[in-house]
């Protein structure tokens, strides 16, 4: 921080106090001002149309390199008697084009000096080029009677260079100005965008399914990928948010109008395609409705619809969704897939690309891990578990030679075979699990499972319950399939 005698400085103030900061009060006012639009740690500022060096003063005072401009020389001489000890550099030039070769600034400040310029759009482009990336523009401006620069104007000026704008009012605070003041007078802080922003293209991709079966398209005619499977996808237009994307690339892809509560996150993917630009995926899960099927809609794109079993997957599939799906189905969240530019489009069952999750943040302690249930039957309970936990969202995860078992988000649900007398089922009264228990979605999921629960080998047991219809309650049922084992379905 340099020391600033202000009684020696205040000699050389202008005599009107809201430009040459005499006023104490004034003064103080512009330095807290000061402190909260430069930044925090030692910056280099190039203040433009100093004038008398008055802010200069206060902005070496808090400890910032300082560099001014004017083209008066008068007031540069003034200025440098002013600034004399700060080791700010005070230099006679234009403010539009100010002599600084190519020396690039934190910050640039000019107060009460875009108004006056011939051409200020020119000059808000070079100085948008001598900031350095992140740096920022302060500009105090205001109208008086009539004549300036209004707020809306110069903000307008500004997004031709950056969307980030901070606009500050000025004119309520009388301590800035030595006086009551009802014109405008504001300040406007520019951010400098770097110049090579990251920017991606954002995909869109919907999981439709069907129990344990996923909807794919296979493609035609589009130039890219065509004769490949992937999901119905397509890329979120300029201005609208991943959601409403995804509800209409259902729309004009296969022709299911889905609300966006039917629409859940399935995971996030990062993506370089060969000899391509990144781009961020995002994959939605919904539900397959039988009153709604899909469709061809855009049959000069797409030569085919069809289901595909999730854990046995084709591979004449685009690496991208492949990799998505195989992902999802492993039940991650993040996912990063970065081809080199001689690797193909077409998905490669050994090839040398594979999708690498990113870590997220670890379940907490005492989370369900997984579920193990012991059945005398495996083909039986493969389809019999396989249809519930699919129409429950789960996703079939592993297969062995004596097991199953399907996942859900981190935890999975598993039956393994064990040997046993000919026809021993499970004893609900033994000491053993006796029960597992789902969340469904609502009352007409609910009752639509019960519905077609018998098709696939569980029934109410002899012992079970009516589903809850009076209001005290969660609504909530029980299945029993051929091996004794019951579910509780809970809908709120």
């Amino acid at each position: 921080m340099t020391t600033i005698d202000w009684d020696a400085a205040a000699d050389s103030f202008d005599e009107e106090p809201d430009h040459g900061l005499h006023d104490p009060v004034v003064r103080s006012a512009w330095a807290q001002r000061m402190e909260t639009w430069l930044p925090g740690a030692r910056s280099s500022v190039l203040d433009l149309g100093c004038g008398t060096g008055s802010l200069a003063l206060l902005v070496a005072g808090q400890g910032h390199r300082v560099t001014a401009v004017d083209r008066s020389p008068r007031m540069v001489e003034r200025a440098r008697a002013k600034l004399a000890g700060t080791g700010a550099e005070v230099l006679l030039g234009d403010a539009g084009h100010p002599p600084v070769g190519k020396q690039r600034f934190d910050v640039i400040l000019a107060r009460h000096t875009v108004w006056l310029l011939p051409d200020p759009a020119a000059a808000l482009r070079h100085w948008f080029s001598l900031l350095r990336p992140g740096g920022r523009l302060v500009l105090v401006e205001g109208v008086w009677n009539g004549t300036g620069l209004s707020a809306a104007h110069l903000t307008a000026l500004l997004a031709e260079h950056t969307e980030r704008v901070h606009h500050e009012p000025l004119s309520g605070d009388s301590r800035l100005w030595g006086k009551e003041v009802t014109d405008e007078r504001y300040a406007l802080v520019a951010r400098a965008e770097p110049q090579h922003r990251h920017t991606e293209i954002v995909d869109v991709h919907l999981i439709l399914r069907r129990g344990s079966d996923v909807l794919l398209a296979r493609r035609a005619g589009t130039g890219y990928a065509d004769g490949l499977l992937h999901a119905p996808s397509g890329h979120a237009e300029d201005g609208e948010d991943v959601l409403a994307a995804m509800i209409r690339e259902t729309a004009e892809e296969i022709g299911v109008e889905l609300a966006p509560d039917e629409l859940r996150v399935a995971l996030v993917m990062q993506h370089r395609g060969p000899g391509g630009s990144p781009r961020m995926g995002w994959f939605f899960e919904a539900d397959h409705d039988p009153a709604r099927p899909p469709r061809n809609a855009e049959p000069d794109k797409c030569s085919e619809l069809d289901w595909y079993p999730l854990d046995a997957l084709p591979d004449d599939m685009v690496a991208y969704c492949r990799e998505g799906l195989d992902g999802y189905r492993a039940g991650q969240r993040f996912l990063i897939h970065w081809h080199e530019d001689a690797d193909t489009v077409a998905y490669a069952p050994r090839g040398p690309r594979r999708a690498v999750p990113l870590p997220v943040a670890a379940s907490p302690t005492g989370r369900l891990h997984h579920i193990e249930l012991s059945v005398p039957d495996l083909a039986e309970a493969d389809a019999q578990w396989g249809w519930l936990l699919g129409r429950l969202g789960h996703v079939p995860y592993q297969r062995w030679a004596h097991g199953r078992s399907w996942r859900r988000g981190d935890s999975y649900v598993v039956v393994e075979r064990t040997p046993g007398p000919p026809g021993a089922g499970h004893d609900m009264l033994r000491p053993d699990v006796s029960r597992l228990a789902f969340h469904v979605r609502d009352r007409a999921t609910l009752d639509a499972l019960m519905a077609d629960a018998p098709e696939h080998g569980w029934r109410p047991p002899a012992a079970g319950f009516p589903p809850r219809t009076d209001g005290s309650g969660p609504c909530a049922a029980r299945l029993a399939n051929t091996s004794g084992h019951e579910v509780e379905l809970v809908a709120p």
